[in-house]
């Protein structure tokens, strides 16, 4: 026995009581929050953007994928930075030309820390919070190429905006079991002077490519 099982199995003799099944503790609780939104489509998308642009996000909207290797070019060219990470699972279509993008094959940390930016897609993104949401899996990257980077650069679909986290997370509870990361702008953190500092917990820029 453990010392995780030795002090659960304390636990519940101490508690006299059977372990309840997960599942039906689950179904117990009172969900008395807002579970859908009511925004329109426009008004959602509107409301996204004003959460991104209040995190000091950078944002370029675009109307098909035909515009993402621009947009992408963009973007890199802005922070006047030439190199960026990319998932192998990555289209290569979207990778515009004149940049070193170098792909994700398991690389050690140091090669990761040594590149200016990463790009990727998401899962999911949350209008009422201006929130992304990774799942790290096909083009969205193994975790740690999301976060040594100093520039993310996500390709958000507009219709995978929702207004709510409740629909955002339902939506997405389908497809995959895999941790979720949940992006609220750049990483930011304030010390005990309130002196606002970037880049502790991840990139110190982000860059919103909306399309679709």
């Amino acid at each position: 026995m453990t010392a995780r099982e030795e002090i659960l199995a304390r636990i519940r003799s101490a508690l006299h009581t059977a372990p309840s099944d997960p599942v039906a503790a689950h179904a117990r609780i009172s969900h008395t929050y807002n579970r859908v939104g009511r925004l329109d489509r426009e008004a959602c998308l509107h409301l996204f953007i004003d959460r991104l642009v209040d995190y000091d996000s950078e944002i370029i909207q675009i109307d098909s994928e035909a515009e993402i290797p621009e947009a992408i070019a963009q973007a890199l060219q802005h922070a006047d930075e030439h190199r960026a990470l990319v998932a192998p699972a990555f289209p290569s279509a979207w990778l515009p030309e004149g940049f070193g993008f170098k792909a994700d094959n398991d690389l050690p940390t140091t090669e990761i820390e040594g590149v200016e930016a990463v790009v990727t897609t998401c899962e999911a993104a949350v209008a009422s919070t201006g929130t992304i949401l990774l799942v790290h899996g096909g083009a969205q990257g193994r975790r740690v190429i999301t976060l040594l980077p100093d520039h993310h650069i996500c390709l958000v679909r507009r219709n995978q905006v929702f207004e709510l986290v409740p629909e955002a997370l339902a939506a997405i509870a389908g497809s995959t079991t895999k941790p979720i990361t949940t992006i609220s702008g750049p990483s930011a953190t304030s010390d005990i002077e309130m002196t606002r500092i970037r880049g502790v917990h991840g990139p110190r820029r982000l860059t919103v490519i909306l399309y679709g």
